[in-house]
């Protein structure tokens, strides 16, 4: 695989089209569920498969896409994730039972699940070393713009129109990239090289990274002392130790860990991790306190958060052009700081707290983190050989999808728990069942902010080691280190 001179503006612009709109669809169905239930007669844990369901696929696929980009031409996967996603899409408009729809929706997540991985090697084969801030920066402007405006527009559709019309709106969209991919898509310079697939790598990562996305991501509805929470996160864990282990001893590991031996890139990892925990606080929290607490509507609710995702896309492609320039430590100090403090201020939330208020303690939070994603993702990835690309971006992608899971259930289970036990103090105390209830709930939230703030804090602890890769080192220097492992 080797750089090009030129970066093919094209072929990117094609990719892009088509992440967007399998980025945009993953937060589409998030406002419909309560229609579709009573479109299609069910409750609100089989509804919740919708969702659950288009996630297990993600994490299960997500990982094999580092054995699939090396193996398979750029223009392949994309016509075949394109292809999918769009008979997905069709399923899921036409679908007369439930059934049929959830099968729609993970074919779909099938095709997406490629998206990511693929756009984001492309753009690290695309774009030489000194450049790659500024091309992620805009990367990141598209995964924050499009699950943004998805809860805006379905708001929208769904109070006016039926459910259907979500997914009629998405095929056309999606078809356009697929006929620019059949006809137009011409293949980057990718070495396809002849890997073998080692099919108990792929089901210990299947158990594992979807026994712990199915765990977490039921913990908040069914409860940790449920034996599908408890013994699927189990299940998952063992997997995976047992998945680590496998790679290690493999000539062609499924996902190459020594990626860890890399300083920055692990450092990087990490700080991901905590931050995309700590960004989860606000994305669950606040609509549970808008909505149920300030008796906002839904659409009002998605409005409220459409300004900071809006900021947040705009700066991306900014913040690259600072990285480029001055590396990612400039970025990711002054932007955790303002997470640390906006993430406290969340942690203050009064029954008075003024709608503009939050929208604007939001925005800045969302602008804190735009400072701080891509930059540091990017740092960690500019460490590492051009040969593992593949498995950086896919691991990459696999921990944010499992840390979004982990850190959701662990604040809702946080917010519960406070909930009740504020609820029986003020009972106790003479103040009626009814009356605690809300004062219960925001103690509630107010406790999960605290602790998310304790978060962000750590990963602002750590951004003090960053530190940006010697790029004296050419791709081919580094190459030469594992030219004996993965001899052509």
């Amino acid at each position: 695989m080797k750089e090009t001179t030129k970066p093919p503006y094209a072929i990117i612009a094609i990719l892009f089209t088509g992440a967007f709109v399998a980025i945009f669809n993953q937060t589409l169905l998030n406002i419909a569920l309560p229609e579709i239930m009573i479109d299609l007669n069910v409750d609100a844990a089989t509804a919740q498969w919708l969702v659950t369901g288009y996630m297990l696929v993600n994490g299960i696929l997500i990982p094999a896409s580092a054995y699939l980009i090396q193996r398979y031409s750029n223009r392949a996967i994309f016509i075949v994730a394109m292809s999918l996603f769009s008979l997905g899409t069709l399923l899921a408009a036409l679908a007369p039972t439930f059934a049929i729809l959830l099968i729609g929706r993970m074919v779909q997540a099938s095709g997406a699940a490629l998206m990511m991985p693929l756009l984001m090697n492309v753009m690290l084969a695309a774009f030489p070393v000194e450049k790659r801030g500024q091309a992620m920066g805009v990367f990141g402007m598209v995964m924050v713009v499009a699950p943004a405006i998805g809860p805006t527009l379905s708001g929208f559709i769904v109070q006016t129109y039926s459910w259907r019309i979500l997914f009629f709106i998405v095929l056309p969209v999606a078809l356009i990239p697929l006929l620019l991919g059949i006809f137009k898509l011409k293949n980057l310079t990718f070495q396809n090289r002849e890997l073998s697939l080692d099919p108990l790598s792929l089901v210990l990562s299947s158990l594992g990274f979807g026994g712990l996305l199915y765990g977490f991501s039921s913990a908040g509805s069914l409860g940790w002392e449920n034996p599908a929470v408890y013994l699927t996160i189990a299940v998952g864990l063992l997997s995976l130790t047992a998945f680590a282990f496998r790679q290690m001893k493999l000539k062609e590991p499924l996902l190459e860990l020594r990626v860890y031996k890399h300083p920055m890139f692990a450092l990087s990892s990490v700080i991901s991790v905590t931050l995309s925990m700590a960004m989860f606080s606000a994305m669950i929290l606040m609509p549970i306190y808008i909505q149920t607490i300030k008796g906002i509507s839904p659409i009002q609710s998605g409005l409220m958060m459409l300004p900071g995702a809006l900021v947040m896309g705009v700066m991306s492609p900014i913040t690259g052009r600072i990285f480029d320039r001055y590396g990612a430590k400039v970025l990711a100090l002054p932007g955790l700081a303002l997470v640390v403090i906006t993430t406290y201020l969340f942690s203050n939330l009064t029954l008075d707290t003024g709608y503009y208020e939050i929208m604007a303690i939001y925005t800045l939070r969302m602008f804190g983190i735009s400072m701080v994603m891509m930059p540091v993702m990017t740092n960690g990835l500019n460490q590492l050989p051009m040969k593992f690309y593949p498995h950086g971006t896919a691991i990459n992608n696999t921990l944010q999808q499992v840390s979004g899971a982990i850190g959701s259930a662990f604040l809702v289970t946080l917010m519960n728990t406070r909930t009740e036990s504020t609820a029986q103090e003020l009972v106790a105390s003479g103040t009626s069942a009814q009356e605690a209830t809300i004062p219960a709930m925001l103690e509630g939230i107010n406790f999960s902010f605290t602790v998310s703030t304790y978060i962000a804090l750590a990963a602002f602890l750590l951004a003090l080691f960053i530190k940006k890769p010697d790029q004296r080192a050419t791709e081919r220097q580094k190459e030469r280190v594992y030219k004996q492992r993965y001899a052509e």
